[in-house]
């Protein structure tokens, strides 16, 4: 509200639901995958992770779209257990079963503490 002529205009866009945002919109997530995907290729996710663990390696499309919530669940506390653990927190790995809550509590927590 500070008067900007484009300020305003930049801020409602940004709040717009998804059908609005143009017919992009609808596969930015799939953008966001695909980068999600090279960078873990980058930290090495396929030697140190999923040789570890015994796990597929995941698709262009693994969390873009909900197939198996459960696995993909599990799979999203494997590497980030990793990643905390790669910035130098100790962070121990969640377990499958495990409750999801205090398994994304802990998270928050160690998060928290960077």
């Amino acid at each position: 509200e500070d008067g900007a002529p484009g300020r305003r205009g930049e801020r409602e866009r940004s709040e717009e639901g998804p059908g609005e945002r143009g017919p992009g919109a609808a596969f930015h997530m799939f953008v966001l995958m695909e980068d999600l995907l090279d960078k873990l290729k980058l930290l090495s996710y396929e030697e140190e992770v999923l040789r570890r663990h015994n796990m597929r390696p995941l698709s262009r499309h693994y969390f873009a779209l909900p197939i198996n919530p459960g696995e993909q669940f599990f799979m999203f506390c494997t590497l980030t257990a990793w990643l905390i653990s790669k910035a130098g927190h100790p962070f121990e790995q969640p377990q499958e079963y495990d409750d999801p809550n205090a398994v994304i509590s802990n998270v928050l927590s160690e998060l928290r503490s960077f």
